[in-house]
């Protein structure tokens, strides 16, 4: 099974080109929706999160935590981030190991690991080879604030927390700039699958 790890900025366009491979074909696994699942009331995680942070991020009725009000706290503390970085990523590479373990054991061919988080948190080991998508600062922060309804200063906060796209292009295999048309994005996506799994 070939396993292409698709990683790039916040509103860096990994959503179009893992929507493009999913019609292509490949099998994908969200690690930003397996994350969810590592927080759900009781798991370790979770009782983690609470510990540190305190009870009144969880809802008082459902008992899940307020991840608007978690990204408040760990967005604007370089510390608080790398915390909860420290809590939840083992759990959730362990997760996505067994998912993958999961889909060779059902003959899959492709899946893509779709993690904004692939490099920094040195999940690499996962795949065979990095996809990274990119789009400069002032592009992610306009789409960010039309996306999540943020102010500039908000997304700016959110982009320079992560890696920059020259940080994630020096360990990429490919490198996608999303600014073109999306017919000129879909283009290449397409050149690069039809290389890979002609040899898969």
């Amino acid at each position: 099974m070939l396993v292409i790890g698709l990683t790039g900025g916040i509103a860096s366009g990994k959503t179009t080109v893992s929507e493009q491979l999913d019609r292509l074909g490949a099998t994908i696994v969200n690690a930003d929706l397996v994350g969810h699942q590592a927080y759900l009331p009781g798991t370790d995680a979770w009782k983690d999160i609470i510990a540190t942070w305190g009870e009144d991020l969880a809802d008082p009725e459902t008992k899940e935590i307020n991840r608007q009000k978690l990204g408040g706290i760990v967005f604007s503390d370089p510390e608080h981030l790398k915390t909860l970085n420290s809590i939840t990523w083992p759990r959730i590479y362990d997760m996505v190991d067994q998912i993958l373990d999961d889909h060779r054991s059902n003959d899959v061919k492709v899946a893509v690991l779709e993690a904004a988080i692939l490099i920094e948190a040195d999940w690499t080991a996962l795949v065979d080879e990095v996809w990274v998508t990119a789009a400069p600062v002032e592009v992610a922060s306009a789409r960010l604030q039309k996306r999540n309804n943020l102010t500039e200063e908000q997304a700016l906060l959110r982009i320079s927390s992560q890696l920059s796209n020259e940080e994630r292009a020096s360990t990429a295999d490919v490198v996608i700039d999303t600014t073109p048309s999306l017919e000129d994005v879909e283009a290449k996506v397409l050149d690069v699958w039809l290389e890979r799994t002609q040899n898969a």
